[in-house]
């Protein structure tokens, strides 16, 4: 039986396997890069960096609950300059690596790719969303297309990498923010961030558990909303996506290509199956397309709309 063909082309980027791993996860440093790649994943992107040094939200951050996780890390980053020298030679990791950059308005990301821009990264990630940091996305993630618009447009004036936009599933109309992405010069949706903001209380201490009250929801709770995003935006745009939300099985992955993404974003399945769950996911797929008679991830993409 011959082995499906997990490669894709992502905006020109080669990856060996459509798994991703999303900002926010392990992205800190270049040997946790390191391990990631070689716990199979086909590519990484680096925990959001700002221009300044940001200390984030106090601890706790992060609560798992029955149907997924609950984080409000807030942006913790060491800022520009220090990431550039984090990942200089970033072409040591074996796998490509994205930038995830944040601001509160488009100068702010221009200051950030600028600051990056001697750095090897292969693409550059926007998150224009973000439920548990004011300031952070509101803009274009809670916003509107015109806004989304103005903060593409400025970034891709300012770099030729390729450009990812993160979005939001909070907004109902999610595919007319991919489309304003698109236009002002995006090669790539990330669908999505995570959903929210949401609360857990403790009731023995009679308060929210995060130190923050509220943040954003991934991992299960988060995955039939993630496939619906991904459906909604292939209908409306050309380029590619990256589906990300609740992804812990082979199946999964290939529930989220049939919804129209070429890429598969694992992050909170980290913390469920170990750091080798982006080899295990392709195991999976690999095991469930020859049983199904797909030779690769091509065959895939899209096909619910069929």
């Amino acid at each position: 039986m011959t082995t499906p063909n997990l490669t894709i082309d992502l905006c020109g980027i080669k990856l060996s396997n459509p798994t991703v791993l999303p900002s926010g996860f392990l992205g800190t440093s270049k040997s946790l890069l390191k391990r990631v790649a070689d716990n199979g994943a086909g590519a990484a992107t680096i925990k959001s960096v700002s221009f300044e040094a940001r200390e984030g939200h106090k601890n706790p951050t992060v609560i798992p609950f029955e149907a997924g996780m609950l984080n409000a890390v807030g942006y913790s980053n060491p800022g520009a300059e220090e990431t550039a020298r984090e990942f200089a030679n970033i072409e040591d990791v074996s796998i490509p690596v994205i930038a995830s950059i944040i601001g509160t308005e488009a100068g702010d990301f221009v200051r950030v790719v600028d600051k990056l821009s001697e750095t090897q990264f292969s693409a550059i990630e926007l998150p224009l969303s973000c439920p548990h940091t004011p300031g952070f996305g509101l803009l274009a993630g809670q916003g509107t297309p015109e806004s989304t618009k103005d903060i593409v447009s400025a970034v891709r004036k300012a770099t030729k990498l390729p450009i990812f936009v993160k979005l939001s599933p909070n907004i109902p109309e999610i595919w007319n923010l991919a489309k304003s992405a698109e236009d002002a010069g995006a090669n790539a949706i990330t669908a999505v961030n995570t959903l929210g903001p949401g609360m857990i209380i403790n009731i023995e201490a009679r308060k929210p558990v995060l130190s923050y009250k509220v943040g954003g929801v991934s991992g299960q709770a988060l995955r039939p909303i993630a496939t619906r995003c991904v459906y909604d935006i292939y209908e409306a745009v050309k380029i590619p996506i990256i589906g990300t939300g609740g992804i812990s099985t082979g199946r999964h992955a290939i529930e989220m290509i049939m919804a129209g993404a070429t890429a598969i974003g694992v992050g909170t399945g980290i913390y469920q199956r170990g750091i080798d769950i982006f080899r295990k996911i392709c195991r999976e797929m690999e095991i469930w397309m020859s049983e199904n008679n797909f030779n690769s991830i091509e065959e895939l993409i899209g096909i619910a709309h069929e």
